[in-house]
């Protein structure tokens, strides 16, 4: 595996040059040692409010707060060095109106440090991603399945497969891109129609579920790692298993503690 080193911070002047590039290799992170140890292979961490069902047990990512989501972001922005960090606006912190995602977005930039911000939504959200944008805010859309709407949309499903759905997404993706948004999260949509976005838009796409023609890829990263149990999308690869590793190592330390073999006739553990 081939690290791309330290270098300078990716900008997200530099991702969207990357349209029709090379793709970009994005990751999810959550706390700073993840950060730490991702941020040599990527070019993009985002700090997902997938946080509340990946590290808080929720069943949506709706509970999120904002609270959260800075405490999150603060953390991986410290330990990045070279990946920009983009944290997940949640649920009820930006649709009221353009005012209000800005006044929360500003807060995020500000107490995380990191260098954007992700929004769900489409065509109902142009108006606030060009409010942002205006004020120096980078917002990265996310179109298709939204988990924010999940109730609305029946569930995780994919989308874009009926005639009037795809049309629906194709629209909410030219307008959250033509409003400034610096790239595109394509989550769980109809391969065929992922790949027509992103030959349509002028931004990149990063796919979730979605087409290998997209800019870019991005996945959780406890699902490529094998920390999410049974619950793996089918569009997810398991790249090692440390869930295994993880129970057989505890499994190991209580022998030894049941034992009284650990710690050493020293009181040490080596």
């Amino acid at each position: 595996m081939t690290a791309q080193g330290e270098g300078k911070p990716v900008t997200v002047r530099e991702i969207r040059g990357r349209k029709g590039g090379p793709p970009l290799v994005c990751l999810t992170a959550y706390s700073a040692n993840m950060a730490r140890l991702l941020d040599p292979q990527v070019d993009l961490l985002l700090v997902g409010d997938s946080l509340g069902m990946v590290l808080y047990g929720e069943d949506t990512t709706l509970g999120v707060t904002l609270e959260q989501m800075i405490a999150h972001g603060a953390a991986v922005a410290r330990a990045a060095r070279r990946a920009c960090v983009v944290v997940d606006l949640p649920f009820g912190s930006y649709q009221e109106s353009p005012a209000q995602a800005f006044r929360n977005a500003a807060r995020i930039l500000a107490e995380t440090g990191c260098t954007a911000v992700k929004l769900e939504g489409g065509r109902e959200m142009a108006e606030t991603v060009a409010f942002l944008s205006a004020r120096g805010v980078p917002v990265l859309g996310h179109v298709g399945l939204m988990p924010q709407k999940v109730n609305a949309l029946g569930g995780f499903r994919t989308q874009g497969r009926a005639e009037a759905e795809a049309a629906a997404i194709r629209a909410d993706a030219l307008a959250v891109a033509e409003a400034g948004a610096f790239a595109l999260v394509i989550e769980g949509t109809a391969e065929a129609l992922a790949r027509e976005i992103t030959a349509e838009v002028g931004v990149p796409t990063i796919g979730i579920g979605a087409s290998p023609a997209c800019d870019g890829q991005i996945l959780v990263t406890e699902d490529i790692l094998g920390l999410s149990g049974d619950q793996v999308p089918g569009f997810a690869k398991r790249y090692a298993d440390l869930g295994r590793a993880v129970e057989e190592a505890a499994a190991a330390f209580a022998e030894e503690v049941r034992a009284r073999r650990f710690p050493g006739p020293d009181g040490r553990g080596g």
